[in-house]
């Protein structure tokens, strides 16, 4: 992912999930991905796939047990 690449999806979910505080940032010694914040709170990872000539992006975000304890 290029600086401009990160940029377009930066604002795409900000856009989306209506959340300015999102962050989209570069992964050290990666280019197939970057990870994405909510303020200083990491969320997840959004992955490029290739496959096909077709380029898209997979978000990942893992929702551990504890993060639902304080969930009614």
């Amino acid at each position: 992912m290029d600086v401009q690449e990160v940029r377009k999806l930066d604002a795409y979910l900000k856009r989306v999930f209506g959340n300015p505080k999102i962050r989209v940032v570069p992964r050290p010694k990666k280019e197939d991905s970057a990870e994405v914040y909510i303020g200083e709170e990491f969320i997840g990872v959004l992955f490029v796939d290739d496959e096909d000539d077709d380029r898209s992006f997979q978000f990942q975000m893992a929702i551990l047990e504890d993060d639902l304890a304080d969930v009614d």
